[in-house]
Parts: C-alpha cells; sequence; structure tokens
C-alpha cells in the first residue's frame, strides 16, 4: 500500500490523468522519466503512480476513460537536466508540442503523451 502520511496543506499532492491505454502511459512514462506502476484492481481499473524507485511515495494515477477530454489543468514536471529530458520523451514517443523556451525563472517544454494529456517540463535558470 502506498504511503500516504507526507501530505502537505495546500500543496499539490496527487495528479490524476484520464488513458485509454494503460500499457501505453505505462511504457511512455516509464521509459521517459523511469516512474513506477501500481496496478489496482481488476484489470486494472486504475493505475497508481510512483515518481521514483522503491518505497516513493505515491504522487499520482492513471484512470481509465473511453476518450481524453481535451483541455485541462497542466502538469509541470521538474527536471535538473532539461535537455536530457527533452531526448527522453521523444525516445519514448512523446510528441513535442512546445520546444524548450525561457521564460522568468527557468526553461521549460511541453509535449503530448500517447493518450493526449499534455504536460510540461522545466527546469531553473
Amino acid at each position: 500500500m502506498a504511503d500516504f502520511s507526507n501530505h502537505i496543506h495546500h500543496a499539490l499532492d496527487y495528479v490524476e490523468l484520464p488513458v485509454t491505454d494503460f500499457d501505453a502511459v505505462k511504457a511512455f512514462y516509464g521509459g521517459a522519466f523511469g516512474w513506477e506502476f501500481i496496478d489496482y484492481g481488476p484489470g486494472p481499473a486504475y493505475v497508481g503512480i510512483r515518481a521514483g524507485a522503491g518505497d516513493a511515495a505515491e504522487v499520482g494515477g492513471f484512470r481509465k476513460e473511453e476518450r481524453v477530454p481535451a483541455g485541462g489543468p497542466l502538469v509541470l514536471l521538474y527536471s535538473t537536466e532539461l535537455d536530457a529530458s527533452l531526448r527522453a520523451v521523444r525516445e519514448a514517443g512523446g510528441v513535442i508540442t512546445q520546444e524548450p523556451f525561457d521564460f522568468p525563472g527557468g526553461r521549460r517544454f511541453h509535449f503530448r503523451d500517447p493518450a493526449g494529456n499534455e504536460l510540461g517540463v522545466w527546469t531553473t535558470a
């Protein structure tokens, strides 16, 4: 069972992404970022996300949907090596929707995963 003891009041705590194909998103996020997963329920009905190895806390999940709706929140992931993360996303089959760009405080890029969700990856300046 996941460790849910380290919650911070009003902090980003957990992100759920709608998906149509669990295998495709697990292969993508495992390949691009090294995430690990927890399959819940029969089928599975839900897949938990661990953004780290072993005892890392569960930070989100994939929920099964008939289709992924457009829009929704933009989730940003942090990277200590933005160029390496960009290469990993491309190699895992992600679609880059915005090439790396500067913004106050850092640089980032956006990508679309196999389910159609758009996320960003950023690093400090």
